[in-house]
């Protein structure tokens, strides 16, 4: 018994040494509640993830570049784009012409960067016709299903077999060719992609539990569309923005480069690639390099953008 007093006696100031030793902290009303980490919003998380992603920034950063380039290249060029010297024709690239000259004399650099503004623009308004066409369309045939659904698809399936260089060829007949008519064409059928992948979206989300809620409501087809099915297809709607824009630039360039598309007096990437081909075996290297060099730096920026941005803003990744 005197063992068994003297051990638990023992313990007993251990345990009180501890206890001196390990206070607990004490915490002032409402701060165990607290969440220490703030909370991420969807848009922010997908920014923070695409923030990681550094070959994705990169291609930003270059898009960004590029956009200021082409609003501030020929400004502080030394030469306006249509100043001719024929004494100054296919000179090598130097302190007085940074990229040169073409057959005419013209300063290349000047030229570049205003074929920057044609080939941007006319990628950014073919990526905003698709985007409200494809959106309107695609989201109303998955919404409604059925019938309308089935003969909305067919239309498109349609447009998707006629062959693109016909309809371009058709249009510039009737037309004619021109800056106009090469956003035409690329939007008649360029909005196909763009009602498939909204579409395909919409049929997956419209059954879920707060769109049933709506429809019991009685709340109206355009409110639902508007409020809760396009903000929650957004994520595969920008992705595949970021990789129509490429793809209308390089049809331009295409098209310039065959002769029906941007005409004189303005000019873009391809047809100074046109210009530039046969420039190459005189030894005028300067010509064809950097309007094709942009064009493949351009096109490569948008994709990995794109690329970064599908993984940005892919729910199932999000932590």
């Amino acid at each position: 018994m005197g063992l068994r007093k003297e051990r638990f006696v023992e313990n007993s100031q251990h345990d009180s040494a501890l206890d001196e030793w390990f206070v607990p902290l004490q915490k002032k009303e409402g701060e165990a509640e607290a969440v220490v980490r703030p909370s991420l919003s969807y848009w922010h998380d997908a920014w923070r993830r695409l923030v990681k992603n550094k070959l994705a920034m990169s291609g930003l950063v270059f898009l960004i570049g590029l956009i200021i380039m082409a609003i501030i290249g020929p400004i502080i060029s030394l030469h306006t784009i249509s100043e001719q010297k024929l004494m100054n024709q296919n000179l090598p690239p130097s302190s007085k012409y940074w990229f040169g000259t073409d057959n005419l004399g013209r300063d290349v650099f000047s030229r570049t960067w205003y074929g920057a503004r044609i080939s941007l623009f006319v990628g950014t308004v073919a990526a905003l016709i698709d985007f409200v066409i494809g959106v309107l369309y695609g989201g109303l045939s998955g919404y409604k299903g059925g019938k309308i659904d089935h003969y909305m698809m067919r239309v498109v399936e349609v447009l998707y077999g006629l062959p693109y260089l016909l309809i371009v060829i058709l249009i510039m007949v009737v037309i004619g060719p021109g800056l106009s008519t090469i956003i035409i064409a690329l939007s008649i059928t360029g909005w196909v992609g763009m009602a498939r992948i909204v579409r395909g979206q919409v049929l997956q989300i419209k059954n879920y539990e707060f769109i049933l809620a709506s429809k019991t409501f009685g709340t109206k087809t355009s409110r639902i569309l508007k409020k809760h099915l396009l903000p929650n297809t957004m994520g595969p709607i920008i992705v595949q923005m970021t990789l129509t824009i490429p793809t209308a630039i390089f049809a331009e360039a295409f098209l310039s480069f065959l002769g029906l598309g941007i005409q004189a007096p303005l000019t873009s990437w391809g047809v100074m690639a046109e210009e530039g081909l046969s420039a190459v075996l005189s030894g005028h290297w300067w010509r064809l390099f950097f309007p094709t060099l942009f064009i493949s730096l351009t096109m490569f920026a948008f994709n990995v953008l794109g690329d970064g941005l599908q993984d940005a803003l892919d729910p199932k990744l999000r932590r």
